[in-house]
């Protein structure tokens, strides 16, 4: 499936991103708009921005695995 029919499923979720360059990020999903991938990702401290990417730059998207359970520490 192409990445951008993914987008309405994974809005508001944490994704990870492929680019065409073999570089990826993460961060949580803000949307699609004028030809770019909304992504707001954290920075540090507090810091968090909301980055944009062109569309043709983008290889795929993936929205996160769950996580394992867990077993008591006790």
């Amino acid at each position: 499936m192409p990445w951008q029919q993914k987008v309405p499923y994974l809005l508001g979720q944490p994704i990870g991103v492929s680019f065409v360059d073999g570089t990826g990020t993460s961060g949580v999903l803000c949307g699609i708009s004028e030809g770019k991938l909304l992504v707001m990702q954290y920075l540090y401290q507090a810091q968090f921005a909301l980055m944009q990417y062109d569309w043709f730059t983008i290889q795929d998207i993936y929205g996160f695995p769950l996580c394992p359970d867990q077993q008591p520490l006790y």
